[in-house]
C-alpha cells in the first residue's frame, strides 16, 4: 500500500469524519455544562462513571478502569479526582479488603449536581446529533452512534 491508495485515503477520510463528529459533540456539551453547571464534559463523566459503583462484587472501581471509563491517563484522572474532590463533589476512602487500595465516591452534593446536569447533557448530545445528521458526510456515522450499545466492561 502506497500514501495514496484509495483504500487508505477513504480510511483517512472515514476517521477525519469521526473525529469531527466526536469534536463537534463534546465542543456542543462542554457549552452546555459549563454554562448551566460549572462542569467540564470530563467532569461530568467522571461524576456518571462514579455515581454507577454499586456495593456487590465488583462494583468498586479502582483507579485505573475510571481512567479507562473516562478515556484519561491515570494521572490525569487523579488530578480530575482532586480537582472534584476539593469541590466537595467526590471523597475518596481506602478499600476495606486491601488496605492499599484506594476508591473514590460520588458525594451527595456531587451527585446532586449531576442529576441536574444530567438533562443539560443528554439535550446537548441530542442537539449536536441532529445538527450532525443534517451534514451527508456525517450522517451516517450519527445512525452509527444512534444504533450502538454501552460496551460491557472487561
Amino acid at each position: 500500500m502506497t500514501a495514496t491508495d484509495p483504500a487508505l485515503t477513504a480510511l483517512s477520510q472515514g476517521w477525519c469524519a469521526l473525529s469531527l463528529l466526536h469534536g463537534r459533540i463534546e465542543a456542543h456539551i462542554e457549552r452546555a455544562l459549563q454554562a448551566g453547571h460549572g462542569l467540564s464534559v470530563r467532569e461530568y463523566s467522571l461524576l456518571d462513571v462514579l455515581s454507577r459503583q454499586h456495593e456487590g462484587e465488583g462494583g468498586h472501581l479502582q483507579m485505573k478502569q475510571v481512567a479507562d471509563a473516562v478515556v484519561l491517563s491515570q494521572s490525569a484522572t487523579t488530578r480530575l479526582v482532586t480537582r472534584l474532590e476539593d469541590r466537595g463533589l467526590l471523597e475518596r476512602y481506602l478499600c476495606p479488603t486491601d488496605r492499599r487500595g484506594i476508591y473514590t465516591n460520588v458525594t451527595a452534593a456531587g451527585q446532586k449536581l449531576l442529576d441536574e446536569a444530567r438533562p443539560s447533557n443528554d439535550a446537548a448530545l441530542r442537539e449536536a446529533l441532529d445538527e450532525a445528521a443534517a451534514n451527508p458526510d456525517l450522517a451516517p456515522l450519527v445512525r452509527a452512534v444512534e444504533t450502538l450499545k454501552a460496551p460491557v466492561p472487561a
